[in-house]
């Protein structure tokens, strides 16, 4: 796997925690020529600048993706883009309804177009567990930005820009998640529990980064690809991290899910399956039938949903307190 040897790359939302595990692991294996970070923090920049600033390789420029001059800038000479900005947290989208369309719908068209105008090669976009049949509006705008990532390619032009999106769920110990929310309160002896039913898929950022890394291998365009990946029970989760504390039940949050989804029913005519991931391929233009986008892969059986609660791997309780022990120190850091 050697196709972002040498190459330029550019990743939206840099600066999070995806772009804090990817910068690093892509410089270690592929050794790119330039990698570009794109985010509008600049205090959160200037803090990742300090980590890389012996490397040449990396840089930084300020910007939005709300802003298509300035990608258009931004994106000059950049050959792979990483797409990891967006507005996420959950009621955050629910009480700025117009904010959150704005980076994640609009955003997700700006970036499209200055990609096929500049050029470049391939795009991968980072979606949500949360896009698979929405029941917020996060999921929802993230539901729209895949489906137009997918179509994009339609529309590429004779250069052929590429466009594919990976969709993972929880990922495992990052800033505002639950695992260090529940390390925050361990030593007060109670945990506060949504809901004792409730399931979550579970992913490390590593494996997050791994999954972009091999949709650019392998990507014809219009590609969602899903990684097969563990689930646990909130309470199990609790329990790692805390296997003393009691539990105070507080009820699901507006616009939460009890179990997550990755693939619906209605996406099972379109999927196939490989050996770690699933691959939904575009209705659209009949690429589902497509033999160099299905490549060794299988359909699905019809009405085949990807679920948390109904997965057929589960984390055990060890596993992640092992996990905990060797990523302790960077956990709700990232």
């Amino acid at each position: 796997m050697a196709m972002l040897t040498g190459k330029s790359i550019l990743i939206t939302g840099g600066t999070g925690s995806f772009g804090h595990t990817f910068v690093p692991m892509t410089l270690a294996r592929y050794n790119p020529s330039r990698l570009l970070v794109l985010s509008r923090d600049e205090m959160k920049q200037w803090e990742m600048a300090q980590l890389f600033q012996h490397d040449r390789r990396v840089q930084f420029v300020i910007g939005d993706v709300r802003d298509k001059d300035r990608l258009h800038r931004a994106l000059h000479g950049i050959e792979y883009v990483v797409h990891a900005a967006a507005t996420k947290i959950v009621p955050t989208a629910e009480y700025n309804p117009f904010e959150c369309i704005k980076t994640n719908v609009n955003g997700a068209m700006n970036l499209i177009d200055a990609c096929i105008d500049q050029k470049v090669q391939r795009v991968v976009a980072l979606s949500t567990d949360k896009a698979s049949s929405p029941a917020n509006l996060y999921g929802a705008s993230k539901l729209a930005s895949d489906k137009l990532f997918v179509a994009s390619n339609a529309f590429s032009g004779v250069h052929g820009t590429r466009f594919s999106v990976v969709r993972y769920g929880n990922v495992m110990g990052s800033r505002g998640s639950v695992i260090p929310f529940f390390m925050s309160l361990a030593n007060s002896g109670r945990l506060p529990i949504t809901d004792v039913r409730m399931t979550r898929f579970m992913i490390s950022l590593e494996q997050a980064v791994e999954c972009v890394w091999q949709a650019f291998e392998d990507m014809e365009g219009g590609e969602i690809y899903v990684k097969k990946i563990p689930s646990m029970t909130i309470t199990d989760i609790a329990k790692a991290v805390a296997p003393q504390a009691e539990f105070d039940i507080i009820g699901i949050r507006p616009g939460e899910k009890l179990h997550e989804q990755m693939i619906s029913s209605e996406d099972s005519f379109s999927t196939c399956e490989y050996a770690d991931y699933y691959k939904i391929l575009p209705a659209i233009n009949a690429w589902c039938d497509d033999p160099k986008r299905i490549k060794d892969g299988r359909k699905v059986p019809e009405g085949f949903v990807y679920t948390s609660d109904a997965n057929s791997e589960w984390m055990s309780i060890p596993s992640l307190q092992g996990w905990i022990k060797q990523y302790r120190e960077r956990i709700g850091k990232l």
